[in-house]
């Protein structure tokens, strides 16, 4: 397959049956000449927690858009983000966020998420209709991660938009040269904004994220500038735009599979199950990025150290090999582990908080708004993204 195979509005708007076909040409499937995909679950969750592979994020950059690209500011700066990254810097940022990040500080945001939601629902309510990606998908995660960096929530929106022109670099297909112009400019925007927040910090440090980046300190060595800025951005982009997208997507899989929102309403105890399997069902983040750091042997196929690896979780949690009904949404299902925050040591390091925002978005809604109906689920606009996937508007009446 080519990489043009996962670009075109029919794929945006329905990717599972493209994921299908890729299934079907084998365990592993070559992209370009020093690269593979695979979207068997198997081999995806093998891949993802073999210490053989690690992150050559540049080398898939490489494969996708040239050397040219590859040495760009945009590249060097992601390059510097933990995600990216191999131990030991993977392993001591890692383990520093894991500090924010535990489940003891977690819960402290459940109230917070908690009182967020419902006052976002107190701002619409009597209007009767609303936009729930724009009045409450987005404002719900992205005032969470605004309290946790220190950053003015009046300044989410503009940081935001500038966020998501720089989530396409995460996506499978290239972006085009108008795409990468403008991620490359508002890459520049946010490293200039969080620069200036990271000098700030350093003359009046807090107890927010930034602030525990600058005082990291290992052997006497500590993050540059650009390293905290390059994971900051990274912070912020996560712990927004996932779950900013998942919130709708988890809407749209309910509303289109309307026995199992019946059944939600009437047993709210099962809405960690049914966040679970809307996650399976059509989760938000669609890929990962390995590479082989020594020549392995995968499904029987040799493949040599230094090929970059496309691993396509929204593939692996809809393979038929492992899940009964793949297609299907069943929020009783009790089978297999959902691969949509990763596995290994580059699992999600948001996983609890992300899980804590879809309850929480979910139970507040049904429980305010429990006549609530999507009024634009036959004419939804997918945001044009292989990865990241979610709706750009969400209208709604009740």
């Amino acid at each position: 397959m080519e990489f043009s195979a996962f670009t075109g509005q029919a794929f945006f708007e329905d990717p599972y049956p493209t994921y299908g076909t890729l299934r079907s040409k084998g365990p592993l499937v070559r992209v370009a000449p020093n690269a593979l995909m695979s979207g068997h679950y198997d081999v995806v969750e093998t891949l993802m927690h073999d210490r053989r592979t690690g992150m050559d994020f540049i080398e898939s950059v490489r494969v996708r858009y040239g050397e040219e690209v590859a040495k760009s500011p945009l590249m060097h700066g992601f390059n510097k983000m933990f995600l990216l990254l191999n131990p030991p810097v993977h392993t001591r940022l890692r383990g520093l966020m894991m500090k924010t990040f535990n489940a003891r500080q977690i819960e402290r945001f459940r109230d917070i998420a908690s009182a967020t939601a419902h006052r976002l629902v107190d701002a619409f309510e009597s209007r009767r209709h609303a936009d729930l990606t724009a009045e409450f998908a987005f404002p719900l995660p992205v005032e969470i991660i605004c309290r946790m960096l220190d950053v003015p929530v009046q300044l989410a929106r503009s940081l935001g938009g500038a966020a998501n022109k720089i989530a396409k670099v995460f996506d499978l297909a290239p972006m085009d040269a108008k795409d990468l112009d403008a991620a490359s400019e508002a890459f520049a925007s946010l490293q200039e904004f969080f620069g200036g927040m990271v000098s700030a910090r350093r003359d009046n440090p807090g107890t927010d994220l930034i602030s525990l980046l600058i005082s990291v300190e290992e052997g006497g060595e500590t993050l540059t500038s650009e390293e905290i800025v390059s994971n900051v951005i990274l912070l912020f982009l996560a712990g927004h735009e996932t779950t900013t997208n998942m919130i709708g997507n988890m809407l749209i899989a309910l509303h289109r599979h309307p026995d199992q929102l019946e059944m939600l309403k009437s047993e709210p105890d099962r809405i960690p199950r049914a966040v679970v399997e809307c996650l399976r069902y059509d989760g938000s983040v669609q890929l990962t990025l390995r590479a082989t750091l020594t020549d392995i042997e995968v499904a029987g196929i040799p493949v040599p150290r230094g090929t970059a690896l496309f691993l396509l979780l929204g593939s692996a949690n809809r393979d038929p090999g492992k899940f009964t009904e793949p297609d299907r949404l069943n929020i009783n299902r009790d089978e297999g582990r959902v691969l949509t925050f990763g596995a290994g040591i580059h699992h999600c390091l948001g996983q609890r908080l992300a899980l804590l925002e879809l309850e929480t978005a979910l139970r507040v809604l049904l429980e305010r708004l429990p006549a609530l109906k999507l009024t634009n689920l036959e004419t939804l606009n997918w945001n044009r993204r292989g990865n990241l996937r979610g709706v750009d508007m969400l209208t709604a009446v009740w």
